[in-house]
């Protein structure tokens, strides 16, 4: 049999590919490498849920308040206003992700992706199947790479995809305490050099559980689990129990080119879309996902390869512009404590909050209200420059 599309990576963007492509009426193969976690906080939008139809049983939490805290351990509790921010687990988020696409008629295997080679009617996947240990292959007439960040698919098919930069992430899942400084409803963000000297590390509600963890793009020169450790301890979260540890790379910046301009197409952490500065990287997996199906059902609709560049120009025509800004946000505030003090005080001001999570939640800037906008521009300006005290 040759599929319409193979979809290599059962994630949030290939998962959501595959849904929407069988929906379609298309013949879909879903590869996804079963059992692997990836870390992650978890957090998902109230746009997410609703584009995405996410029902409440996934989330495990229901967070009302996120909380900045600088490197002096000084903190900014920001209330989410009109509505919340949802959290789920991945090792289950996922899984009901790849069951949805199945149940929409998509055809699911359990494997490693290994190459893709072709014939005159397209490409020809081989896979090393979980279950026998032996090559597989998959026919079909387009491919979706969707297989993470370091995509073999993306290495071997797309100008540019073995130089995509990115962070390491890493993270313990915890069985949440009771009492103490931790609550079950915020969402704590670190921004101590101490912790990431180039990101941040965070405590996270998960329900019955938390994720304590942090990124850094210095991987080699700062111990993850030591630096994970001592968050733990500053949070006094280092009793509770160890459920698991995770660690994976995760990429912040997209990639130039998402298709090989024949037959392949990327999405997701492949494609490099993870928001800079936020590290968010789950509604945009699964609109880049989603993003993905369209160009391929274009595709397949006209013939055309070139229709694949759709993909990435209809992506980044929604989201381009928040990128650049959470970019120059990362590069501004990043670079030193003296910056992560100051970004920490800039929260402080009700528009910055307001404005912030608006954007955030539903995923576009806000271009409402110029003078708080004038207004930020001036406190960044007086941060950047020194004009304005870290402690204001």
């Amino acid at each position: 049999m040759r599929y319409d599309v193979v979809v290599v990576g059962g994630g949030p963007a290939g998962a959501t590919a595959a849904m929407d492509l069988a929906r379609e009426g298309k013949s879909v193969a879903m590869l996804d490498r079963d059992g692997r976690i990836k870390p992650c906080g978890g957090a998902i939008p109230p746009r997410l849920i609703e584009d995405f139809d996410i029902p409440d049983a996934q989330l495990v939490a229901k967070i009302n308040t996120a909380r900045m805290i600088s490197p002096t351990a000084r903190h900014v509790d920001i209330p989410i206003e009109n509505g919340f921010v949802g959290m789920v687990d991945r090792e289950h988020f996922d899984e009901f992700l790849r069951k949805r696409a199945v149940v929409s008629g998509a055809k699911r295997y359990s494997g490693t992706f290994v190459s893709i080679d072709r014939d005159d009617q397209g490409p020809i996947i081989t896979f090393k199947d979980k279950q026998t240990q032996k090559n597989r292959t998959l026919y079909a007439k387009l491919v979706i790479g969707a297989d993470g960040a370091r995509s073999a698919v993306a290495r071997s098919e797309v100008p540019g995809g073995d130089t995509i930069p990115y962070v390491m992430a890493y993270h313990e899942i915890v069985e949440a305490p009771e009492g103490g400084d931790y609550d079950p409803d915020r969402c704590d963000v670190i921004y101590d050099g101490s912790i990431s000297p180039d990101f941040y590390g965070w405590v996270f509600p998960h329900g019955k559980q938390a994720s304590i963890g942090m990124g850094t793009g210095h991987e080699k020169e700062v111990d993850l689990k030591e630096a994970t450790r001592a968050l733990r301890e500053s949070s006094g979260l280092t009793e509770c129990v160890t459920i698991r540890r995770e660690g994976a790379p995760i990429p912040l910046e997209p990639l130039k080119r998402w298709d090989n301009g024949i037959d392949v197409v990327l999405a997701g952490d492949a494609a490099g879309v993870v928001a800079p500065s936020s590290g968010e990287g789950i509604y945009y997996a699964m609109f880049g996902g989603r993003m993905a199906a369209d160009a391929v059902l274009a595709c397949l609709d006209s013939g055309k390869p070139s229709d694949l560049k759709l993909a990435r120009k209809r992506f980044m025509k929604e989201h381009k512009t928040v990128f650049k800004v959470l970019r120059m946000m990362q590069d501004a505030y990043y670079k030193s404590d003296d910056r992560r003090e100051r970004f920490v005080s800039l929260c402080h001001d009700v528009d910055v909050q307001r404005l912030t999570f608006e954007a955030y939640m539903n995923k576009k800037l806000v271009k409402a209200r110029p003078m708080a906008h004038l207004k930020i521009m001036a406190k960044n300006i007086g941060h950047l420059t020194r004009l304005i005290r870290a402690t204001s």
